[in-house]
């Protein structure tokens, strides 16, 4: 299965850096943009899309597909969506495994889902008409829980790697995600790692979250913790070449800190890189 090109080490491209991003060309491999901030026929967030997309590669990264949903798929976004992705050819588009809305209401959140084999059946077919729609494989990306359903009849890694062997897609792995469900839930995040077909995954989502000592929450408002780092280490060592991203969505700190962040992804990645070439030798 042929994977995309590994991009290297981005950021979240968001408003607040914009002007900074574009007069200091800082040192970022590529941008991620949130899909829908640009699903619009003009104005200043295509402008500055296409400004950045002139210079850096970019991938998109959407939060309202509801592949898990029960409503039918909306074709209206899709075609918007599909709009979007012929105007930024983007290196790949993704979204998560869950359901953002039903009864035709939108909940704005990434809601769980039970991992049966209902569940496993319904995403993998939907995730199918996505793809054939767009012409092109979806990421699909480990979201963030806070509640566990009786009724699942596999763990979430089981779930995740069934669902993108039989919907042929790809895989978005977001370590802090694994590590704040981790938390929530009870379970061990290396172990989860290791689950995770090494042949799917072509991006890793790197953030911060909020501890509430009880439970964790993905808020993507804090510098990456110390465990988080570790868990990105052991990944790294296990997944190889994958590109790598910070997202940063509220309490915007100066841009230099998150250049601070990416150049410790890259020094993690080259002390992994120089001890296998030791041992080669």
């Amino acid at each position: 299965m042929q994977k995309p090109a590994p991009l290297g080490y981005g950021l979240g491209l968001r408003p607040v850096y914009f002007d900074e991003i574009m007069s200091t060309r800082p040192p970022v491999d590529w941008f991620e943009v949130i899909s829908e901030n640009y699903m619009v026929p003009g104005g200043k967030p295509l402008s500055m899309l296409d400004a950045v997309r002139a210079d850096y590669p970019v991938a998109m990264h959407g939060v309202s597909m509801s592949l898990a949903s029960t409503d039918p798929l909306d074709f209206d976004y899709l075609a918007q969506l599909k709009a979007l992705i012929e105007r930024v050819e983007p290196a790949w588009v993704s979204d998560h495994v869950a359901w953002t809305g039903v009864h035709g209401l939108t909940l704005h959140d990434l809601l769980p889902i039970p991992y049966t084999r209902e569940s496993l059946a319904h995403i993998v077919e939907r995730i199918c008409r996505v793809q054939d729609y767009l012409g092109r494989r979806l990421v699909i990306e480990n979201a963030s829980t806070y509640v566990s359903f009786v009724s699942s009849e596999m763990s979430e890694p089981e779930f995740v790697k069934e669902m993108a062997e039989r919907a042929d897609c790809l895989l978005l792995l977001d370590v802090n995600n694994v590590f704040v469900s981790s938390f929530n839930h009870g379970f061990d995040p290396v172990a989860f790692i290791d689950a995770v077909p090494v042949e799917r995954v072509v991006q890793f989502h790197m953030a911060g979250h909020t501890n509430h000592e009880t439970h964790r929450v993905d808020t993507h408002d804090q510098p990456v913790c110390e465990e988080v780092w570790a868990l990105y280490e052991h990944a790294r060592r296990r997944f190889g070449a994958v590109s790598a991203m910070i997202e940063r969505d509220d309490n915007f700190p100066p841009l230099s800190e998150l250049l601070d962040e990416l150049r410790r992804m890259r020094d993690i990645d080259a002390r992994i890189a120089a001890g296998r070439s030791l041992s080669a030798a």
